[in-house]
Formats: C-alpha cells, structure tokens, sequence
C-alpha cells in the first residue's frame, strides 16, 4: 500500500519524464478517472480503451505507446484505491476550472464510446463532477459539446 502512495506523490513522470506540477501526475488521476468510468458498468469494452488511449494522445500530446503506459499505471493506482477522491482531489489542486471542465468532457467522450449512457454511468458522472467541484450546468454543457449539440 505505501508502495502505491509513494507511486501516486512520487516525483516525475514515469511515461514522459518531465516533472508535473508539485511533482504530481494529474495526467495519472485524470486517465484513472476514465477508466473508471469505462469499467463501471462490468464492461470495458474496446471502444472505451479506444477512446481513452485517442484521448491521452489529443489531449496531452502522447504518442500511442506513452497513452498506453499511462493508462497502465492509472489502472494500478485504481486498483490499489478505495474511491475516486484522491485523484479527483489532485485534479482540483492543479487544474484550472478550465481545464477540469475538460476533464468532464472527457469523461463524457469515454462514456459514448459505446454509444449509450447506462444507469451506473449516468451516477457516475454526476459523483465524479461533483468530485470536480463542478455545477450541474458545467457537466451538461460537456455533455453537450461531447454531442456536438452546443
């Protein structure tokens, strides 16, 4: 257990060696986020792995190979945690309101990967902006641009 602590506080960036913000891994918190929510309805289908590995790459400019490290090391960090708050807790304390809401977003794209909202998602969704310390209107407007519909 305090392995995966000194993991998750540890200082730099095993995927591209570059230091993050009080040598934490938001990228890690954020990408455990989505998987997250690709798992939480028993399923974790290709399309969401898809989705969350394209995501990484746009998002923080990853190349296929580092997207899927990250998404390896989120997973450890997910399955030795007990809730979601210590990595939505770093996402507040080093992302702007901005960028957390870009977060949401791509929560929302991870869930309509498959091209369904299931109950567990949808509750899901609403924990994980909340968590974000984000408003109602904030995660409807992600889901909408997620749509395409704003």
């Amino acid at each position: 257990m305090m392995d995966i602590v000194k993991m998750f506080f540890g200082k730099g960036s095993k995927v591209t060696g570059k230091k993050e913000t009080d040598g934490h891994d938001v990228r890690v918190a954020a990408c455990a986020l989505l998987i997250e929510m690709a798992s939480i309805d028993g399923e974790f289908s290709e399309e969401e792995r898809r989705s969350i590995v394209a995501t990484m790459e746009k998002r923080y400019g990853l190349s296929g190979e580092h997207a899927k490290e990250l998404m390896d090391r989120a997973n450890k960090m997910l399955e030795g945690s007990i809730d979601l708050w210590g990595f939505s807790n770093l996402i507040n304390q080093n992302y702007s309101h901005e960028k957390k809401n870009g977060v949401m977003e791509m929560v929302w794209r991870v869930v309509y990967a498959d091209g369904k909202l299931d109950k567990h998602e949808d509750y899901l969704v609403h924990k994980m902006a909340a968590l974000l310390r984000l408003s109602q209107k904030e995660m409807i407007d992600a889901k909408l641009k997620v749509l395409g519909k704003s």
